[in-house]
């Protein structure tokens, strides 16, 4: 397909415009202006719950390459407000291409703006910070774009988990691909099972995939569950998921979490999941200037370095953390805290993902430690 020559405006918060072309649907869309610097993976950033509230600017120069397919979903559609690119690439090339990346985005109403300069946009954002913005190929005054812009709220206090959450309880039951399977040590599927209730802030597929893999038999379960509805599945262990907005706002899932805290059973995780622990262990956290997202983030501690793949705005405060919380994993970037166990509890989480989609598979091993972690338990409970 060709793209339309519509044209279309960016505007950001502080009153910093750019002009491109529409590739997207048309409209106007309001979010906070990320930027992303993975070079690959981008219908899975596209449709990432943890990019609700979005407008994802893509640092890799051309769009659209590979198409759209719907293996490479991480949700059921795009979460992003709205994406920046530098060049689309209208024509895909791949044989599991079903449609293009701009009728992807028209198809599910997302809008879009290419023949910006990604590049001083992204310094820009690194310099000011992350900040709220507007596309739009309706209203192509800057002035009254940012009208619209300064109306929308702030990311720090927003709460967008009920927007991204399953409203019903399932069980995942997606069979699964030896095609995809990576790690060919894992065995999960024909050993010992697992039950394992996911806890669902925005959760991306392939954690559920993952857990799958190493033998879990997964629950999952709206954000706003009672512990008692959870425990009622008798779990083996309790997974908290990556999710959108500011985790402090997220007080149901952190008086949740406190409450299942009490069952003594092994909790895992990730990115707003690790937040929603450390939260409910009396951490505390802040906003970062302007986030950790791409494919390429080293992460580690006393000389182990992974790579892993990152997406959050947020971080633990490391000056918060209670005595019986340590750290096992910093952003190397920053130093921000990047993973956290507890000393003597099967409680653990990291900021990152480890099951990247896209990303490195360095962490993986992450998820063969909660496993562990729930092998051991039931071994106590069985000889007490």
């Amino acid at each position: 397909m060709s793209i339309s020559a519509q044209p279309a405006l960016l505007v950001l918060a502080d009153g910093t415009s750019y002009c491109g072309l529409s590739f997207g649907a048309p409209g106007t869309t309001i979010g906070e202006v990320v930027f992303n610097t993975g070079m690959t993976g981008y219908q899975e950033v596209l449709t990432d719950p943890s990019y609700c509230g979005q407008i994802v600017t893509f640092t890799y120069p051309e769009l659209g390459n590979t198409g759209v397919n719907s293996e490479d979903e991480e949700s059921n559609k795009p979460q992003i407000q709205g994406a920046i690119a530098r060049n689309i690439c209208p024509r895909p090339s791949n044989w599991r291409s079903t449609k293009s990346l701009p009728e992807y985005l028209q198809e599910h109403k997302i809008q879009g703006i290419y023949g910006v300069d990604t590049r001083a946009l992204t310094r820009k954002i690194r310099t000011v910070g992350a900040m709220n913005g507007a596309i739009s190929t309706e209203i192509l005054n800057p002035t009254e774009l940012l009208e619209q812009v300064q109306f929308a709220p702030s990311m720090a206090g927003l709460n967008l988990v009920q927007k991204v959450t399953t409203k019903e309880t399932y069980q995942w039951s997606e069979p699964t691909n030896p095609d995809w399977e990576f790690n060919l040590s894992v065995s999960g599927n024909t050993g010992e099972k697992f039950t394992v209730v996911a806890i669902d802030f925005g959760v991306k597929k392939n954690i559920l995939r993952r857990l799958a893999s190493y033998g879990c038999q997964v629950i999952v379960v709206p954000a706003d569950t009672p512990p008692e509805e959870i425990l009622k599945h008798n779990p083996d262990g309790i997974f908290l998921s990556n999710g959108p907005g500011d985790p402090s706002a997220v007080r149901e899932g952190i008086e949740t979490t406190k409450e299942l805290l009490k069952s003594s059973k092994p909790v895992f995780g990730i990115c707003m999941g690790h937040q929603v622990l450390g939260l409910a262990l009396g951490a505390d956290t802040f906003k970062l200037k302007f986030g950790h997202r791409g494919l390429n983030q080293p992460a580690g501690l006393q000389q182990r370095v992974e790579i892993t793949s990152q997406n959050h705005g947020f971080a633990i405060n490391a000056d918060s953390l209670v005595a019986e919380l340590e750290i096992t994993h910093l952003n190397l970037n920053d130093q921000t805290v990047a993973g956290l166990r507890h000393k003597s509890l099967p409680l653990f989480s990291v900021q990152y993902h480890p099951e990247a989609s896209p990303g490195p598979h360095d962490a993986d091993y992450l998820f063969e430690r909660f496993v562990q972690a729930m092998k051991d338990t039931r071994k106590v409970k069985a000889l007490s």
